[in-house]
């Protein structure tokens, strides 16, 4: 039992979302704020432009991160690099009955390896891991972080670095049904947090509530279009 709800959370640890991290926070508004709500520019046209822009992404680095009683299938954290085609490499940290459990993963062509749950390298097709979760979603045009932004909503709050990086802080309604395909078991629209780069539109990261827990999930990008290579395990 231990192990069938690891490999569940293994498979669904691609998100990302929540791209989409590491557990850096951006810097406290008020504190790093570099101008107020009247001098920013709107989030309606931050978003599209955004939107527009990751449909050319080919690559990513990305890490989520959980507070409080958050998880996304028993997932605490996880980090790696994706690139538009799906294919992927990181690692995950899993919460399985108050144990801890660290994960490797790569996926490649069509196989998923996961490294943790035995001793060495397990493969599976991946077409078992899309039944949970798709990793191809995550820079899909029409169904990953693209289009998450493009049918986000809000208001521009502030402009702050994330990482180093200049961003726009955006607060508004994130739709459940873009949400779901990054993060499973989102079902419902959410209130979250967005930060999109002042000189390049990109989604640097995003925070938002898991319903029915008291805690939020953050997902990081960065090191967009930089040269990965995925290879298989052996």
């Amino acid at each position: 039992m231990r192990r069938s709800l690891a490999l569940a959370g293994a498979l669904s640890l691609l998100l990302a979302l929540s791209a989409a991290c590491t557990g850096d926070r951006a810097e406290a508004p008020g504190g790093a704020a570099e101008s107020g709500p009247a001098s920013l520019p709107e989030a309606d046209g931050l978003l599209r432009t955004a939107a527009d822009e990751l449909r050319s992404v080919r690559s990513a680095r990305f890490a989520v991160t959980t507070d409080g009683s958050a998880t996304l299938l028993d997932i605490r954290s996880a980090e790696g690099v994706i690139t538009a085609e799906g294919e992927a490499e990181g690692t995950a940290r899993l919460s399985q009955a108050g144990e801890p459990l660290r994960l490797s993963f790569v996926v490649k062509g069509e196989s998923l390896y996961v490294n943790g749950l035995t001793d060495g390298w397990q493969r599976l097709p991946l077409s078992v891991a899309a039944t949970i979760y798709d990793p191809s979603a995550l820079l899909s045009a029409d169904r990953g972080i693209a289009n998450l932004v493009a049918t986000a909503s809000g208001s521009t709050e502030a402009r702050e670095s994330v990482d180093g990086v200049p961003a726009y802080r955006i607060r508004g309604t994130l739709p459940g049904a873009a949400l779901s395909t990054l993060a499973p078991g989102v079902d419902g629209d959410v209130v979250g947090t967005l930060w999109i780069g002042v000189d390049r539109p990109l989604l640097h990261r995003v925070t938002f509530p898991v319903p029915g827990g008291s805690g939020t999930v953050t997902v990081t990008f960065s090191d967009y279009d930089a040269p990965v290579t995925i290879r298989t395990p052996r």
